[in-house]
């Protein structure tokens, strides 16, 4: 029944992300005047579809993903760049995707990362108004840890690490995740006055990680004027940056394979999620749930910006490219770049696949 219950709120969280992407980039393309030929969430066989005006709406039986196809996307023909130029004259159905004009393809293309950030927003304003933050204030420091040694004292508020600005707590635990060694300096704040420290954060064996040696147990429990608007952004911000890094410690190899989950993994954590939550009530479980969707959906509009072939990334530089040519890659060039890049893509799914079994059954 646990599993039941994770899968369902797991399919209501990544359908809420991936509809908010593909949103975008209808409803730029309609504006636009780019055809949508179909508007679908999830894959495989179809279990509910209908058609209005041109657009075909699909909700299929795999929830793990969808799509906004427009029509003449990643045509393949026998047409050549002199071809293409030659036809230059003639009237194109601009309403094709490939015959839009490339501002046209930027913003659409945009549009789904952009849709992302923007539920992003909302559903950080939500958690705020909840009160769920912690500021990177000290309120306890741990004996014999590298803030003791360092001098800072409980009361203390942390301002930066290592230059870099802390303005949630638990930035501070994205710091020391990817910490790799070497001095740390903390900027902080003790009443009216702003100090600096240096420190090294110890091993901690038991979490497996660095610590800097302090706590925080504190919550904002009151917002005034536009906090809440303060404390969304720097949600916002907590979850790009998290993103980011964790991005960049995959691409050098610098993550366990453990820190990594596919959708498998995903229902297994909100099951975890779940069960760690629900002894303080439903409250907790949808703030829980409500940070999950805005990981989630930050996730998926940085991943698509990647330059990768095939992702929305991968078809901006094309239209990029496009803009400072003053004509477009072939067509038929862009689309075997862009299938080869969806060839990538499911290797990887498949090898993220074998991960969360992996994960589970280890």
């Amino acid at each position: 029944m646990n599993m039941i219950f994770s899968l369902i709120w797991f399919i209501i969280i990544f359908s809420i992300v991936v509809v908010s992407h593909e949103f975008g980039h209808f409803i730029v393309a309609k504006a636009n005047g780019i055809r949508v030929k179909e508007f679908m969430v999830g894959f495989g066989p179809s279990i509910f579809k209908f058609k209005k005006g041109e657009t075909l709406y699909k909700i299929n039986i795999l929830p793990l993903g969808g799509a906004c196809v427009y029509d003449g996307m990643d045509e393949i023909d026998d047409e050549t760049e002199e071809d293409s130029e030659s036809t230059q004259g003639q009237v194109k159905d601009k309403s094709k995707f490939l015959n839009a004009s490339p501002w046209a393809k930027l913003a659409t293309l945009v549009a789904g990362p952009l849709f992302n950030f923007i539920l992003g927003f909302i559903v950080a304003f939500v958690m705020v108004n909840m009160i769920v933050i912690r500021e990177p204030i000290v309120t306890e420091v741990i004996e014999g840890g590298a803030a003791e040694a360092a001098g800072l004292q409980a009361g203390d508020k942390i301002l930066a690490l290592n230059g870099e600005n802390i303005y949630l707590y638990d930035e501070i635990s994205v710091f020391t995740a990817y910490y790799r060694g070497g001095d740390v300096r903390v900027k902080y704040q003790r009443g009216s006055e702003i100090g600096e420290v240096t420190l090294t954060p110890y091993y901690n064996e038991e979490y497996g990680r660095y610590l800097i040696g302090i706590t925080n147990n504190t919550y904002v429990e009151e917002l005034h004027g536009f906090d809440a608007f303060r404390f969304t952004w720097y949600e916002m911000r907590y979850n790009v940056l998290m993103v980011w890094k964790g991005l960049g410690a995959l691409i050098t190899g610098n993550i366990n394979r453990e820190n990594v989950a596919g959708p498998v993994g995903m229902v297994n954590m909100v099951g975890d999620i779940i069960e760690e939550t629900s002894p303080y009530g439903w409250q907790t479980v949808l703030v829980n749930m409500l940070n999950l969707t805005l990981l989630l959906t930050v996730n998926l509009g940085i991943f698509n910006l990647l330059p990768v072939p095939a992702l929305d990334g991968g078809r901006i530089l094309f239209a990029i490219v496009e803009i400072v040519r003053g004509k477009p890659v072939p067509p038929k060039k862009e689309a075997y770049v862009h299938l080869a890049g969806m060839l990538l893509l499911l290797v990887i799914v498949v090898a993220v696949f074998f991960n969360d079994i992996h994960n589970i059954f280890n």
